[in-house]
């Protein structure tokens, strides 16, 4: 199909040419020999009167004119996938279909086991791809790259639509046979407490408990920092310092490590964890059908938290 004298196909070649930055990786995502594939860049440059991606070293670089058609090729791209390709319906057990999630490791431990197993009832014939929260994953989502969010209320883009699944509150984690084990643990005793934390490894943003406390004004003194929530816990055990924990998963973990869970001595609101996709993507049905049972994922997770350890 042809627009303007362009040939339509050519714009998935430069998609992926403006992703890879190397020819041979692109011809393979392509699943076309690199040569075909330089004879497509060839003929977008002869289209677009300009080099789009130039050799700068080792590596190719893009033009300014193709960063100026990145954001809008990816837009066209997703309209086509998500209205014209989009299949009718969504058979969960004839489907092989991925998807792409990204998603904090907290949420995977506590929410992922009960998607996994409604989905295996389902005989869901496809696959889930959980990716970490990095640096900007909402920039993932408008490119396509990521079919959902499920990330804190506060930190979703405004640009589209989500829900919230479920809310999730924070307690403190102690040794137990340490100092902040005995007595309360009051606001000061927090306060002056070595802190373990988490921020997401290459990202820019703050998690919800570490946004929420400097927001409060709470100024930690930490003494030890990961990139992960789940071993926040454990890293508490043999020492006088506290970790701010998501209550589901401190419950979980608590039955297996020397800890006691304490109450937050600060007025800490309820986190709101919601799930977002792509504003074109509303009507997609296998995400119709993905919604619906993370829907059910949570109503799973809490039956089992209230049956098991309890709040």
């Amino acid at each position: 199909m042809r627009f303007n004298k362009l040939d339509l196909n050519l714009l998935v070649a430069l998609d992926v040419l403006l992703k890879e930055r190397s020819i041979s990786r692109a011809a393979e995502a392509l699943h076309l020999s690199q040569s075909a594939t330089s004879n497509a860049l060839a003929r977008l440059r002869d289209y677009f009167e300009d080099e789009l991606l130039v050799q700068v070293g080792r590596k190719m670089e893009a033009t300014p004119r193709a960063e100026a058609l990145r954001d809008a090729v990816r837009d066209v791209l997703l309209r086509v996938d998500s209205t014209i390709a989009m299949q009718p319906q969504f058979d969960p057990a004839a489907s092989d279909r991925a998807f792409r999630i990204f998603v904090s490791d907290y949420t995977q431990l506590v929410l992922g086991p009960h998607l996994l197993s409604l989905a295996s009832q389902q005989r869901f014939g496809g696959r889930f791809e959980f990716l970490p929260q990095v640096v900007t994953p909402q920039r993932d989502l408008e490119r396509g790259e990521a079919d959902l969010l499920i990330i804190p209320k506060d930190f979703i883009s405004p640009d589209h639509p989500s829900e919230v699944l479920f809310e999730e509150d924070f307690v403190c984690v102690v040794w137990r046979d340490g100092a902040l084990a005995r007595g309360e643990l009051d606001f000061d005793r927090y306060a002056a407490a070595g802190h373990v934390t988490m921020r997401p490894a290459g990202a820019s943003n703050l998690s919800f408990e570490s946004w929420f406390l400097q927001r409060y004004g709470l100024t930690r003194r930490v003494a030890a920092a990961t990139y992960s929530f789940v071993p926040m816990p454990a890293l508490v055990v043999g020492t006088d310092h506290v970790a701010t924990v998501h209550r589901r998963l401190a419950n979980l973990l608590a039955t297996s490590l020397p800890v006691l869970l304490r109450d937050l001595p600060v007025p800490m609101g309820h986190m709101q964890q919601a799930v977002q996709w792509h504003r074109y993507r509303t009507q997609d049905p296998g995400l119709v059908w993905l919604r619906g049972l993370l829907g059910q994922a949570v109503q799973r997770m809490d039956a089992a938290m209230d049956g098991g350890c309890g709040g």
